[in-house]
């Protein structure tokens, strides 16, 4: 049996790769990181077009009707590049939420317009893989009140929101009572902010669930894991490069053993998590009963191998990779706060054991 990924799925990894290479190269991620461009929005009609944000939208509502591995090959792509778009919230987990929990009348009014990129939708469900003390949002007879933070593609016209008992409601951005902050973190390349609701009027999905919004956290830390696969690659083509032309004693560095035994260690711990991102990306579709535990471990997994090759990278160019003149750091802070974003490495392995019954739930 052979295991890999289809000629279309390699088409569309190729596609994706040269049109990102040409519309978003370091450049233009440095100015969206400066703040001196707004969303991107070129980009976000271009991927649109070529059908990233219509991947898990039937053919029914506008979209292509694929499948979940299809979309880890894309946020691979787009992790490679770390290309500055909504993608996980927006064309992973929202439209998986609708079409799980939303009624025909939400379905109709949305998943066609994030099919074709008018609209964007973000997420606002990190209080549920551990929130601060003060952060958390209640419903309460249509109306939303409290706190959410790290709200996933932040510069959204709607958001997807989490309550604390199991409750999926979309907001639009511009709702009375609703407060929106940007939240400066490491990752300049991704939006995120803070919703601050007060009594904010809200559309709940009728058929929203405690484990409805599990799948729908599975979506989007399977999406992040391809997403730290992609940023991984990308460092190691980039230190394996600079080896290859950095001179030091009238030799290239690449020819030291020291440096060659970096590279392979990298090459080495990364080639694994491929498979495992694509079994996850698999178990979401095909194989719902392990797509939990499967996601757990995958992300837990791949934020200590993205920590090891960020870090390893960075060595072998040396003082050179602490600059901002080659950009290494784009790379190293996306796979630094995908690696907090809905759960860290302890938190998942947590739950993964209370889902195997090893511990008992809190």
């Amino acid at each position: 049996m052979e295991f890999g990924l289809s000629s279309e799925q390699t088409l569309l990894r190729d596609t994706l790769d040269h049109y990102l290479r040409e519309r978003a190269p370091l450049e233009r991620v440095r100015r969206f990181a400066a703040g001196d461009e707004g969303r991107a929005r070129d980009l976000v009609a271009g991927l649109a077009e070529l059908g990233v944000s219509a991947l898990l939208i039937p053919s029914a509502h506008g979209g292509i009707g694929m499948t979940a591995l299809d979309a880890c090959v894309v946020a691979e792509a787009l992790g490679y590049h770390v290309t500055p778009v909504a993608f996980t919230a927006n064309a992973a987990m929202v439209p998986s939420a609708l079409l799980m929990a939303g009624s025909a009348g939400q379905q109709a009014e949305w998943l066609g317009r994030i099919a074709d990129g008018s609209v964007i939708v973000g997420a606002a469900l990190a209080e549920l893989s551990g929130a601060r003390r003060d952060a958390g949002v209640t419903a309460d007879r249509g109306r939303l009140n409290g706190r959410a933070l790290y709200v996933l593609d932040f510069q959204a016209d709607a958001y997807l929101v989490a309550d604390g008992q199991g409750g999926l409601h979309l907001v639009a951005a511009d709702a009375l009572g609703l407060r929106r902050t940007p939240l400066q973190t490491i990752d300049a390349t991704r939006p995120i902010g803070e919703l601050v609701f007060d009594s904010v009027a809200a559309d709940p999905l009728p058929g929203a669930s405690p484990a409805v919004c599990q799948r729908v956290l599975d979506i989007g830390r399977t999406m992040l894991s391809a997403d730290t696969l992609g940023a991984s690659q990308a460092m190691i083509d980039q230190a394996v490069a600079y080896a290859n032309q950095r001179e030091q004693f009238g030799r290239v560095i690449g020819s030291f053993q020291a440096v060659k035994h970096l590279c392979a260690e990298m090459a080495a711990s990364l080639e694994p998590t491929r498979s495992f991102v694509w079994y996850a990306g698999h178990a979401l579709t095909e194989l719902p009963q392990e797509s939990h535990l499967v996601a757990c471990h995958l992300k837990a997994h791949i934020s200590e191998v993205g920590k090891f090759v960020a870090k390893t990278a960075t060595e072998v160019h040396g003082g050179m990779g602490f600059t901002d003149l080659l950009g290494l750091h784009y790379w190293f802070k996306r796979i630094g706060f995908n690696r907090q974003l809905l759960g860290t490495p302890e938190w998942l392995r947590r739950e993964a054991a209370r889902t195997q019954g090893l511990v008992h739930a809190p």
